[in-house]
């Protein structure tokens, strides 16, 4: 299943403070485009009877069953991409944990987090 890291659950902590979503659960969702890449979004949700509650260090995370098999393996990190700049990315399986650090980084840069955290698409996000 999906694999969180500590910064990234630290920056989603801080991000629910700062807007106040405090307590939600942060929803992660993924989705197959057009042109065969997997596009993906997060962002605080309530729970829903078909979601899949993870616990990582006291936060829960939620994903839905369409998203699962997409998310399987993949690991959502909070990186600086370029000096000053962080942002969440999500990492495939491909590209980690066996992958050397640099490659893994390259081939997050190209799968940064959609339409929530970090993506400027989400104020409380901090991204």
């Amino acid at each position: 299943m999906l694999k969180v890291t500590e910064a990234a659950v630290e920056q989603i902590r801080t991000a629910a403070l700062q807007g106040r979503a405090v307590g939600m659960a942060l929803r992660v969702a993924a989705r197959r485009a057009d042109d065969g890449s997997i596009e993906y979004g997060m962002g605080f949700d309530d729970t829903h009877e078909d979601d899949a509650p993870i616990e990582f260090d006291g936060l829960t995370v939620v994903v839905a069953a369409t998203s699962r098999p997409l998310l399987q393996g993949t690991t959502l990190d909070w990186v600086e991409l370029e000096p000053g700049q962080r942002r969440f990315i999500f990492v495939p399986p491909d590209a980690a944990p066996d992958a050397a650090p640099e490659r893994a980084a390259d081939a997050a840069a190209q799968r940064p987090a959609a339409g929530g955290c970090g993506s400027g698409g989400c104020s409380r996000c901090g991204g």
